[in-house]
């Protein structure tokens, strides 16, 4: 049952710098509140209050706001109006969809001399004869009936025929009230069935029926077989979704017992994702054993790979760290028999490593980590080489080796020598002819040179006082 509470009231009066004292408005609608208290003595200054699609059986406790102006009370549990006659400023009255079935209580609003509108639709009354005429006449200051405007020749006539329209609706109300009292009962049997069902299955959770084997007579396999077979069938243990299904599907009267019925069924069923929702408390993580013992914990679940360098007497880790991740948020720590990095997790090393000389590199295209780790403790592999009988080549080669290693310690500059160095001259670039000499003569003194393999044609004669082409 949720309660009107003072905090649930100041949350809702965020506009009002969080006052309640001096609130002119405030919306409660939707909490699953089950009934109005405390509001008259917090929101003197109320003008209006919303309370719409809620759990309130019954009008109480707004006697004492005066200047409340629109009630919303729509979408609740109502089946008399009442409570209202000091609510002296009110105007506007909302009970849509409601179970309000004693029309006769709305006489009660002749106190409220403001009252303009007032919204009864989706209620038991609206289906009484003369629910219109019997309203119209017996609130004279009302002006709009369920959003429909009342004009002066409806209220004469509902005026005259008041007494004949008095007595039916009298009639419906005895009627209405008897059927209620029907179904509240059904209601009170259909609860405790219930609860001396649910009380049968926590003694009994296979369903099944136990007998004095004593007193009964011996039974066939067969009739055995058959009673197992119809039990199994009838067993109550059902489905949660057979459950839910007969629940819904299940055709009932709507009463405000029925609409709490459902409410609290959704209200279970809620409550039950939530606690499956509900992560349980994890156990504290062991990494180091008693004994000293380091674990391996891959808490992230990132791919790694350990490998061991044996050129350079190390050991290489690569973890694929997310690739869009911040380097700032990788934390590496290398220790001589194990490497932490908090992403989130700690690698147990084959063999102990120099933290000191640890290097740690992140690649900026995949994002994976690589650390090199050198050995603090082992033999140092050296590859053998082939002896040959060629003494001058495995010299050279020697030699060539011991080069290579220098060069590899010292580094190597490039460096031009600026003597050489000589500007493009353009004008050497086709060679210079003699200036005596014309084209004609050029071209005579130097000739093409012919190949073995000719490229003219078999009947060409080369004619010396034709001038060559340009």
């Amino acid at each position: 049952m949720v309660y009107i509470t003072e905090d649930m009231v100041r949350r809702r009066a965020e506009h009002n710098e969080c006052e309640i004292f001096s609130l002119e408005e405030v919306s409660l609608h939707q909490q699953d509140i089950e009934r109005i208290e405390h509001i008259d003595r917090w929101c003197r200054d109320l003008r209006i209050l919303y309370l719409q699609n809620n759990l309130i059986p019954r009008i109480e406790n707004l006697g004492r706001l005066k200047k409340l102006e629109y009630l919303n009370l729509a979408l609740n549990n109502i089946e008399v109006i009442e409570n209202l006659e000091g609510c002296e400023s009110l105007q506007k009255l909302d009970l849509t969809v409601n179970f309000v079935g004693r029309l006769s209580s709305v006489q009660s609003l002749k106190h409220n001399i403001h009252l303009a509108e007032l919204f009864l639709v989706g209620n038991p009354c609206t289906e009484f004869e003369g629910y219109r005429q019997f309203v119209v006449a017996s609130l004279p200051q009302l002006k709009w009936l369920d959003g429909t405007d009342i004009s002066r020749s409806e209220r004469i006539r509902a005026s005259q025929g008041l007494e004949e329209v008095k007595r039916q609706v009298w009639e419906q109300e005895k009627e209405y009230l008897k059927r209620r009292a029907r179904e509240k009962e059904e209601m009170q049997r259909k609860a405790a069935g219930d609860e001396k069902g649910n009380e049968e299955r926590s003694k009994g959770c296979d369903g099944r029926r136990y007998s004095d084997d004593s007193n009964t007579a011996p039974v066939l396999e067969e009739n055995k077989e058959n009673q197992e077979v119809e039990e199994n069938v009838m067993s109550p243990d059902l489905d949660d979704e057979q459950q839910e299904r007969e629940f819904w599907n299940t055709p009932c009267s709507f009463t405000p017992e029925s609409r709490l019925e459902a409410h609290r069924h959704l209200e279970e069923k809620r409550r039950a994702k939530e606690k499956e929702k509900e992560k349980k408390p994890k156990a504290p993580r062991t990494l180091i054993t008693a004994d000293g013992r380091v674990l391996n914990v891959n808490e992230p679940k990132l791919d790694f790979c350990l490998t061991e360098d044996e050129e350079n007497n190390a050991i290489v880790l690569d973890l694929a760290v997310y690739r869009h991740m911040d380097t700032s948020l990788i934390d590496v720590d290398v220790q001589p028999t194990y490497a932490r990095v908090n992403v989130k997790g700690k690698m147990v090393l084959p063999a102990e490593v120099k933290p000191d000389s640890s290097t740690a590199q992140r690649s900026q295209t995949t994002g994976h980590l690589v650390l090199t780790m050198p050995r603090a403790e082992g033999e140092i592999k050296v590859t053998k080489t082939v002896q040959r009988p060629s003494g001058v080549r495995q010299t050279q080669r020697s030699s060539s080796s011991e080069d290579k290693k220098s060069k590899a310690n010292v580094p190597e500059r490039l460096e031009v020598d600026p003597s050489k160095h000589s500007a493009i001259d353009l004008a050497s670039i086709v060679p210079r002819q003699s200036s005596k000499a014309g084209p004609l003569e050029a071209s005579r003194m130097n000739p093409p040179a012919t190949s073995g393999h000719s490229s003219f044609s078999e009947g060409f004669v080369d004619d010396p006082d034709v001038p060559p082409l340009i």
